[in-house]
């Protein structure tokens, strides 16, 4: 079974008011002596139906209680800028205990700019995550951690004609399941170095608006032993970057992509990728926004091993404030996910998911919300099981405060 939203990513995005450009708390910052340390602390409460993503018996239930503090310390010299963030997310789970987790993120960034036309940003970051939901094999949590360092580098001022971006990123995934199944550990097949090299060039066609030409390379190592997943992807993109006027911004690109595989086993896949990301703002208090994306993610080695996963997501989302404490956040999305084989195998699994949150904020430093999401999935063809098709609520209060 793949993974598709895990809980702590589901019940994060149901109030996406709490965190969007309606009404956020304003967390003030201690300085201290130039360093600014700012805390944020979230609480929530939250009852999912089906906490595992399956269907038939390996359904359960249960309250969720959710800690989720936040410590930035930041540094700014000029137009330059320095950041430390580290994050914990505490799961406890009052009908399955086994499944109570902790999740750690650290992250490192750093924004420099040495004058006009050179700048550049660092990132290194540490995750390590227990999911429960959508895992590999049903009531085994699939654990994880992730390193990744990387760079953008930007040439060309804010104002010229043309400007250029090189990015570079490695990023390491182990799994830390000790789980044994069938004779191997769980996961193992996807463990993986995945090298990232970018390219971007912008041409200013009108005073908002940017032509951009975009290559990507993605190097998968694979680290089992026999693996026939390691491959090298070449990407493409035409697509244009907006600001036209005050109500409407985004971007849009479309290209082409190619994948293929060092195994004479597995045949090389292609074919169109886009991204599209479009806000409009009919008034300052409420936000549309459109997202849309085709990409091809990597597969398995499991019994219904796959090639890779074509999918296809596509989110309409409205944040409206209607009053100056209270927000609300209504979303949709679609996914399509296509599996490739090369043996005779077929998998389709569709993805509905709909989302509404109210926001209310008792102070700068404090606001509380509620929300509710649903999500439907049906998959269908050979390759899937019953468990692959299943649906899912998400009742969740929350309280988010600062300083």
């Amino acid at each position: 079974m793949r993974k598709f939203f895990p809980v702590k990513t589901l019940a994060a995005a149901m109030l996406m008011a709490g965190s969007g450009n309606a009404l956020a708390i304003e967390a003030a910052s201690m300085d201290l002596g130039g360093v600014h340390f700012t805390p944020v602390l979230k609480l929530s409460e939250s009852y999912d139906d089906n906490f595992r993503a399956t269907g038939g018996a390996g359904e359960q239930s249960s309250w969720i209680t959710t800690i989720n503090p936040s410590f930035e310390l930041a540094a700014r010299d000029r137009l330059n800028v320095y950041k430390l963030t580290y994050s914990f997310n505490s799961d406890t789970f009052h009908s399955s205990h086994n499944d109570n987790n902790i999740d750690h993120h650290l992250d490192l960034d750093a924004h420099m700019e040495f004058n006009s036309r050179n700048r550049l940003t660092l990132n290194a970051g540490y995750d390590k995550v227990e999911d429960v939901a959508g895992t590999e094999v049903n009531g085994i949590n699939d654990k994880y951690h992730t390193y990744n360092i990387g760079g953008v580098y930007g040439f060309g001022a804010e104002a010229a004609m043309m400007q250029f971006e090189l990015g570079a990123n490695q990023q390491w995934l182990r799994y830390d399941n000790n789980q044994m199944l069938n004779g191997s550990l769980v996961n193992a097949d996807k463990e993986r170095d995945t090298t990232t090299l970018t390219g971007t060039a912008y041409y200013r066609v009108a005073p908002k608006t940017r032509a951009l030409f975009e290559m990507r390379y993605n190097d998968y190592e694979y680290q089992q032993t026999g693996s026939t997943l390691d491959s090298d992807a070449m990407a493409y993109l035409l697509g244009l970057t907006w600001d036209a006027t005050a109500k409407t911004s985004g971007t849009a690109k479309l290209g082409y992509s190619k994948k293929k595989f060092d195994a004479a086993g597995r045949e090389d896949i292609s074919g169109s990728i886009w991204e599209v990301g479009v806000n409009w703002q009919p008034r300052t208090y409420s936000t549309f926004s459109l997202n849309t994306r085709r990409s091809m993610e990597e597969g398995s080695q499991n019994a219904n091993a796959e090639d890779a996963i074509d999918t296809t997501r596509t989110s309409l989302n409205w944040n409206h404030a209607w009053t100056s404490r209270i927000s609300s956040d209504v979303g949709y999305t679609y996914m399509e996910e296509d599996y490739e084989y090369t043996s005779a195998n077929s998998r389709k699994d569709e993805t509905h998911e709909f989302g509404l949150g109210m926001n209310y904020e008792l102070r700068r430093w404090v606001d509380v919300g509620m929300g509710y999401k649903y999500q439907d999935v049906e998959s269908k063809g050979i390759a899937s099981a019953d468990s692959d098709t299943y649906d899912r609520n998400i009742f969740m209060v929350k309280l988010t405060m600062g300083l």
